[in-house]
């Protein structure tokens, strides 16, 4: 029950990589026989994760990652941008509940001259456009908003974004690392410039990952050497790691509707049972949300208790984004939606996956009403 963490690999995505580890073990910068058979299986994974995107093959570069991706167009933007002689400095806007890769690249940024505006969200976490469009100045670079958040799952007006983003001729970034496979996304239609995507959360190998580049937006390079990937991502290629990120698009294609449909099911079976746990709170909106997420808190207990008493039945969960569960204070994007630090700490993340069942929705209906009993049992925090 922790699928937003990671997948585990497909074993069609996997029978497709083996053969690039041994057979066809060549660098696809060389010009040689062994080169142009690793060449070719790059360009063919462009072109299904371009399919997965609704866009060209020649707007998809591949990276080690979500992180990377989202690092590439936030400072490969703003450092175009740095010359910019404004009073204030180049300025980006964001949200309060991005995912560390997104709001340490801004606080960084920060430090060098950037000005940058953080977005409110409600208690639901979603933006409101209507504030997104104030904040525009004209200095304004780029707009940095999430397609879906990790913790909670809320999806947000991506389309009213992207919209407004060019009415005012401001470049657009999404991290849909947790929406890509979940969503069906049309970059073009979103009006989307930029967009980050995650190998490893659509049942991909760990280590890759790509990045959509609108054609016609410039980036400066934030990796330095042989030139690789129109000169913007220079490193040997991961072979296997991108020929698995490729099969994993094509399968995301082929399986989202079925997928889907299958995993909202479950989820609002698994929401239904949870809710009826005594002071028990969906975390997240209740509808504009990720089909396979069902984040909770549960008053009087701590977050961390309940998941090391579910793991000892075999469930495995989350209290929030694994990029930074080994932090000790509470959750952001709780905290962003209005939580206090004693309720964002009682809340727990169950995400499902494409193999979960029906009989494992019942199981953990039955398990976490246990565990909760029990740890209130012991909790000075609940009095009943």
């Amino acid at each position: 029950m922790d699928h937003a963490s990671t997948t585990k690999v497909d074993e069609k995505v996997l029978n497709e990589m083996l053969p690039f580890f041994t057979k066809y073990y060549g660098n696809p910068s060389s010009i040689h026989a062994f080169g142009r058979e690793a060449r070719e299986a790059v360009d063919a994974a462009r072109v299904k994760i371009s399919d997965l995107l609704g866009t060209q093959e020649n707007e998809v570069i591949f990276t080690a990652g979500g992180t990377e991706s989202d690092n590439l167009a936030i400072k490969g933007t703003a450092y175009l941008n740095k010359e910019k002689k404004t009073s204030k400095g180049p300025h980006i806007i964001t949200s309060t509940i991005e995912h560390p890769a997104v709001l340490e690249v801004c606080r960084h940024l920060e430090t060098q001259g950037f000005q940058v505006k953080y977005l409110p969200v409600d208690n639901t976490g979603l933006i409101d456009p209507d504030e997104l469009e104030r904040s525009i100045s004209k200095n304004t670079f780029l707009i940095s908003i999430m397609y879906a958040n990790n913790e909670i799952g809320t999806i947000e007006p991506i389309d009213e974004i992207g919209k407004i983003a060019h009415e005012h001729e401001v470049l657009f970034h999404t991290d849909a690392v947790q929406a890509v496979a979940k969503l069906p996304i049309d970059v073009k239609k979103s009006h989307i410039d930029l967009l980050a995507l995650s190998s490893h959360k659509i049942y991909g190998p760990k280590g890759v990952g790509a990045l959509y580049i609108r054609n016609g937006v410039k980036l400066q390079p934030i990796l330095h050497g042989g030139g690789h990937e129109r000169g913007l991502r220079s490193s040997t290629y991961n072979v296997p790691g991108i020929v698995g990120l490729g099969k994993a698009g094509e399968l995301a294609v082929q399986r989202m509707k079925t997928d889907t449909a299958k995993m909202k099911t479950l989820r609002d079976l698994l929401i239904k049972n949870l809710s009826e746990i005594e002071e028990s709170h969906l975390n997240g909106h209740p509808v504009k949300r990720l089909v396979n997420n069902a984040h909770f808190r549960f008053t009087g207990i701590e977050g961390e208790s309940l998941l090391l008493g579910l793991d000892e039945e075999g469930i495995a969960s989350s209290t929030g984004s694994a990029c930074s569960s080994q932090k000790q204070q509470a959750s952001h994007v709780l905290l962003a939606i209005g939580l206090d630090p004693v309720q964002a700490h009682g809340s727990i993340r169950l995400s499902l996956g494409r193999e979960n069942t029906t009989d494992e929705i019942m199981f953990v209906s039955k398990v976490v009403p246990e565990v909760v009993g029990k740890l209130r049992m012991m909790s000075p925090l609940w009095n009943r």
